[in-house]
């Protein structure tokens, strides 16, 4: 007879705990069986989703940001309407409010002596501040 290496001996407590789903045994659900092709184009597209999806969640969320290298640090503080303004956090002064936020794409505007100015943040080229 051979010996098993990779014997798991469980107790009575330790099942019940498994059955209940009190307690992960393993990850086997997760696992389809086969490996994935990460350069493949479907991986590829599933990777820059989830990226862009993480960029929006850390904008809208209020993470401080910089835009295009610059000095100043800003962050986006969401108002009752669902939108909100992009303020600058070192004097915590007002500098635009936002109109749009889409996937990839923040549109905002301000008020420059009496005109109005369109503003467009690309959410991939932002820099997240921890």
């Amino acid at each position: 007879m051979t010996k098993l290496k990779n014997v798991v001996v469980l107790d009575k407590t330790t099942l019940l705990e498994i059955a209940n789903g009190e307690k992960k045994f393993d990850n086997r659900l997760n696992n389809t069986g086969r490996p994935v092709n990460k350069k493949s184009a479907r991986q590829v597209r599933l990777n820059k989703q989830a990226h862009y999806a993480k960029v929006n969640k850390s904008f809208v969320s209020g993470k401080r940001f910089q835009v295009n290298g610059s000095s100043s640090i800003y962050k986006y503080s969401p108002s009752d309407n669902g939108l909100g303004c992009i303020v600058e956090t070192a004097f915590n002064t007002h500098c635009a409010n936002v109109s749009y936020i889409g996937r990839t794409k923040v549109q905002a505007y301000s008020f420059t002596l009496g005109k109005k100015v369109n503003v467009e943040l690309n959410l991939k080229t932002l820099k997240f501040v921890s």
